[in-house]
């Protein structure tokens, strides 16, 4: 119990010693004294602080005999005037602690310790020690231990280098030029203190110190090497681009620790910093284009956009002969959303075409004409042709490719020296007159026409078409004006013209649009003359109407272009694993076909009218191949939608065109036409008809042997088509495509298969591949290693090394069959030509041999590995190496993804994918990444909600949502994938599947703000956002993209 007479004691104690402590800290603590003047007379006191008197008194301390009202006010004493003292233990005087305690609550609060905790990975002390160079130390295999596990082969002792060692080593130059200094001189020329605890283990400062170091000694470097040689352009670009390094981390100047933390750049203060450093390095350099580039992409984040187009004005009026400058700006033009207009983009691509014309001609003195110029026209003009087309302007596409067709294979010979200014001037009475043009029935040229005039000229009709727009009534009003929309986009792509034999005139015309003035083609005419460039422009026409010519840009630029799933979404067919490669997928549209993301894709077949035209474009031009594939091509569409009516009709008419093409004079021995009618027939499953097609070809071109580059390609592709049909059944003698290899390499006639092969003609039939194969492949090792001229055609080495893969897959078996293709690619590795992976931006060409041949191995070893057991390794990796070479080629990455995705695993394939779009401009991985990582979700989303009441949850999703969208960020903040159609479309889709409609919204509009000619993106976001159905058109109509039907028309449709 609890004495009250203790109680009591120790009560005075405790006031006893609060007075006392309150005494003793009177001395020295600053409060406040109550002081009285000694004069008897005085009346009144007042309080002074002990450091104010100014002479020095008897009495510090008097009675104040006047209450204070504050203590009738307040429960308690101002705490200002209250004496501080620390209790020095829990105890108190005149108990016995060990049946009596008193327990002190404190009024203060106890303030915890802070103890920090440990610095995750993701914090920017982490990151500075992971940007930290490693230590230094050395190894001897003398270290002794007493400890007997000390040397294991899971462990091994390296002693540390002493620390005057590290601290000398690691100071920069300026301070020891010559190595001479101790390391306490060291640390005193740089400012610093020499460490007291030597124990101490190396910690952030001795970090901090070594990435001030190596920082401080890289831009020592920089600027040695830029004061030495200031015209060092690439020097001066790589300095700038090491500020974003440099300012990452903390400063390389700053000694202490405190300066290192408190040191955050703001972006602003980056971009200003090397602005300066690039307004330098052009003092030096006033000619140099590429740093005044690298400046106007700085400007981006500090300038409006009318200030920095003026700035680019500027930089075009100074160096108009630059054809790289000009690509720039016309992209800067297109991506800008605040100015952009279709027509004022058209008139920026007329104006650049027709300098870049007057500097070809050499009109211009002032800049004469660089390399590749002409190429770089007939890109730029393509590029122009691409935008109209994504803008919807099509009829302006097909009027571009007429006139520049008639310009340049129909020009009088009375025009052709002329500049190309006045033969534009002479051709605009042709366009004008309304002649049929080329293309268009009745078309016979522009030379013919000046011929005519003298006798008057002559009139075609011009045919109509109308039909039933309007499919359902009770669709919501978006929905209709969409399928209308697409409807007309189909049927309307060919410019119109006024019928002059029923008496039409320009006023006719229910839509201006499709009408397209010599004002709107005349600034973009061209003139070329390099044969490769006009079969180029051709060729570019034909892919515009959606036939596969095989070709496209390969430069990274131009996935500009990109605005199709056929990119990724297409390109090997289950049921042709090793003929497959003869589909094409580059994710290009064409005209015509304009439709939303998530629309079925329909095939590629024109309305009756652009059928028509296509066949009066390849007639004259005597392109039959690429017309034949074009019917193949919808054959093989026909088959995929497995539309047994369809297909039996396109047949017919593929059949028939087929037929009456090899029937011309000029195409009877033409082995590619027989090669693409025999497969049409195999196609269409004539399989014996087809047979027949083979083996008359072979027969009447076996003579030419080897060496003939379309004998060798048709016996391959018989020779597959076999393979694939006996599905597995290949080995020993009694395989038709063996019997058809063998005959290949005869030299006799060719008989029909009969059902086995002699021994002997397999082991002789292999000594002549081997030595075609050598021969060939010594051919191509000299023509690396001298200038001399050969008659060797690159596309037979691919052809010939498929029939020899193909001939040891089937007799010996796939590693054999590998070899060859292994050795190949081996001796194709040394040719500079075959590994260019940095292709200029102009060119327009085909995969090369290399590429090729990588193709084939790769779709041979997914064949293997469809009819056998055959692990994905070797696949996988054969994948990898190819694509690190060709890293912009879709059908490898397609490959690669369909391996990989048979793994639960992904981390293999995420860090392939991260490495090589790092080190690629290319977006090709950026989409497959993402389509891989799709894939994926799609499959654990299939296998979750199997069942209407039990969800699987074996494989758990693990954030795929997220990680999607963190890929689609990282492609549209590159460089090539902010201007991507594709890229944009891909992402606006997941995002709308994801449930979150205003964050599908900001980004339909952040791709407007890079995207904003495509006019499928605006189709999308009607879909998407119906509610802002009127919003979107507007946008359509202000940046003056192609309406092709009105609001007010679709309200009259309704009304009738």
């Amino acid at each position: 119990y609890f004495c009250p007479l203790h109680f009591r004691i120790a009560s005075i104690l405790q006031g006893v010693s609060v007075l006392i402590s309150f005494f003793l800290q009177c001395s020295y603590l600053p409060v406040l004294f109550i002081s009285r003047k000694p004069e008897p007379n005085a009346i009144q006191s007042h309080f002074l602080w002990l450091d104010d008197l100014q002479q020095p008194t008897d009495q510090y301390f008097c009675i104040d005999r006047k209450g204070d009202p504050a203590n009738k006010e307040y429960d308690s004493l101002y705490r200002g005037d209250i004496a501080r003292y620390k209790r020095k233990g829990q105890s108190c005087l005149g108990l016995n602690p060990k049946k009596q305690c008193i327990t002190w609550s404190d009024s203060t609060s106890v303030k915890k310790k802070n103890e920090k905790k440990p610095d995750r990975y993701f914090s920017k002390a982490a990151s500075l020690i992971i940007g930290t160079e490693g230590l230094m130390v050395n190894y001897s295999g003398n270290v002794q231990s007493s400890d007997p596990t000390a040397f294991t082969s899971d462990f091994m002792e390296v002693p540390g280098v002493k620390e005057e060692e590290t601290t000398a080593s690691c100071a920069p130059l300026w301070v020891n030029p010559l190595g001479i200094y101790d390391a306490s001189t060291t640390l005193w020329l740089q400012g610093k203190g020499q460490q007291k605890n030597e124990d101490q283990s190396i910690g952030s400062q001795q970090s901090g110190e070594k990435i001030n170091t190596a920082m401080a000694s890289k831009v020592e470097e920089f600027n040695k090497k830029l004061r030495e040689n200031p015209e060092d352009i690439q020097a001066w670009l790589e300095f700038v681009n090491f500020q974003d390094k440099l300012m990452m981390g903390p400063s390389p100047f700053c000694a202490a620790e405190s300066d290192l933390e408190g040191r955050k750049k703001s972006l602003r203060f980056i971009i200003e910093k090397k602005i300066s450093m690039l307004d330098r390095a052009i003092e030096s350099n006033p000619s140099s284009v590429e740093l005044k580039l690298a400046r106007l992409e700085l400007f981006k984040e500090l300038w409006e956009p009318s200030a920095l187009l003026k700035e680019w004005q500027k930089l075009i009026f100074l160096h108009p002969n630059n054809t790289e400058l000009w690509k720039k700006y016309l992209l800067f033009c297109q991506s800008q959303f605040s100015t952009f207009t279709v027509s004022k983009m058209n008139s920026i691509y007329g104006k650049c075409l027709k300098t870049l014309a007057a500097v070809h001609d050499g009109c211009m003195v002032s800049h004469p004409a660089l390399p590749d110029t002409e190429e770089a026209l007939l890109a730029i003009f393509l590029q122009q042709c691409h935008f109209l087309r994504q803008a919807g302007h099509s009829e302006k596409v097909i009027s571009l490719f007429q006139a520049m067709i008639e310009f340049t294979f129909f020009k009088p010979d009375s025009v052709k020296d002329l500049p190309t200014k006045q033969q534009v001037e002479f051709f605009e009475p042709f366009w004008d007159c309304g002649e049929p043009r080329f293309g268009e029935t009745g078309a016979r040229g522009w030379r013919a026409w000046m011929h005519q005039q003298e006798r008057g000229g002559w009139i075609i009709p011009n045919e109509t078409d109308d039909d039933n727009e309007l499919k359902d009534k009770t669709w919501p009003k978006w929905k209709i004006w969409l399928n209308v929309e697409c409807s007309r986009e189909v049927k309307h792509w060919l410019p119109w013209k006024p019928d002059k034999s029923k008496g039409q005139t320009e006023e006719d015309c229910e839509d201006p649009e499709r009408q397209v003035l010599f004002d709107d083609i005349g600034p973009s005419m061209i003139r070329i003359s390099k044969p490769d460039l006009v079969f180029q422009m051709v060729t570019s026409f034909l892919q515009f109407m959606g036939l596969p010519v095989g070709s496209n840009f390969c430069s990274p630029y131009w996935s500009i272009l990109l605005d199709e799933m056929s990119a990724v979404g297409c390109g090997l067919e289950e049921n042709s694993p090793l003929t497959s490669m003869e589909t094409q997928c580059n994710g290009i549209g064409c005209v015509g076909h304009i439709y939303t993301f998530n629309s079925v894709k329909q095939e590629i077949i024109h309305h009756k009218f652009g059928e028509q035209f296509v066949h009066n474009v390849l007639l004259p031009i005597t392109l039959s191949l690429y017309w034949l594939q074009y019917e193949k091509y919808k054959v093989i569409q026909h088959r995929q939608k497995q539309n047994k009516k369809q297909l039996k009709s396109q047949g017919k008419k593929s059949k028939k065109l087929a037929k009456n093409l090899l029937k011309e004079s000029e195409n009877r021995n033409n082995l590619a036409l027989w090669k693409e009618y025999a497969h049409l027939e195999w196609l269409l499953g004539n399989k014996e008809e087809a047979r027949k097609v083979f083996d008359t070809s072979v027969t009447v071109a076996i003579s030419l042997g080897l060496e003939d580059t379309d004998l060798c390609s048709l016996c391959l592709l018989y020779a597959q088509l076999e393979v694939e049909a006996s599905e597995g059944d290949v080995v020993g003698v009694t395989s038709q495509a063996l019997h058809i290899l063998t005959k290949l390499t005869d030299g006799g006639p060719y008989v029909t298969y009969s059902g086995q092969v002699a021994p002997v003609a397999i082991l002789k039939a292999r000594k002549v591949y081997e030595h075609a194969v050598l021969s060939i492949l010594t051919n191509i090792s000299s023509q690396n290693t001298s200038t001399s001229s050969s008659d060797f055609r690159p596309d037979t080495l691919t052809s010939l090394i498929g029939c020899f893969a193909l001939f040891q897959y089937i007799t010996v078996g796939l590693e054999a069959s590998d070899k060859i293709f292994e050795h190949a690619l081996e001796v194709l590795s040394h040719v500079p030509s075959q590994l260019s992976v940095e292709i200029s931006p102009n060119k327009w060409t085909q995969p090369n041999e290399m590429e090729k041949l990588t193709l084939m191995r790769a779709l041979h070893l997914r064949y293997h590995m469809k009819i056998s057991n055959f692990p994905l390794k070797t696949l996988r990796e054969m994948l990898i190496d190819a694509l690190k070479l060709f890293p912009g080629n879709h059908r490898l990455w397609k490959l690669y993804v369909e391996v990989e995705n048979k793994y639960h695993n992904a981390s293999r394939s995420r860090r392939f994918f991260d490495n090589v779009a790092k080190n690629t401009k290319y977006i090709t991985p950026c989409l497959f990444a993402v389509f891989a990582e799709q894939k994926r979700k799609e499959m654990i989303d299939h296998v979750q909600r199997v069942g209407d009441s039990v969800i699987y949850l074996t494989v758990p999703e693990n954030g795929l949502s997220n990680r999607i969208r963190v890929l689609f960020e990282h492609a549209v903040c590159s460089e090539n994938g902010a201007h991507c159609p594709l890229m944009w479309r891909m992402y606006l889709s997941f995002m709308v599947v994801q449930g979150n409609k205003e964050r599908s919204r900001g980004v339909f509009y952040r791709a407007l703000q890079s995207c904003p000619w495509t006019k499928a993106l605006y189709l999308d976001a009607i879909e998407y956002f119906p509610d802002h159905f009127n919003e979107v058109i507007d946008l359509i109509v202000e940046k003056e993209l192609r309406l092709r039907i009105p609001l007010e028309e679709v309200d009259l449709l309704l009304e009738d």
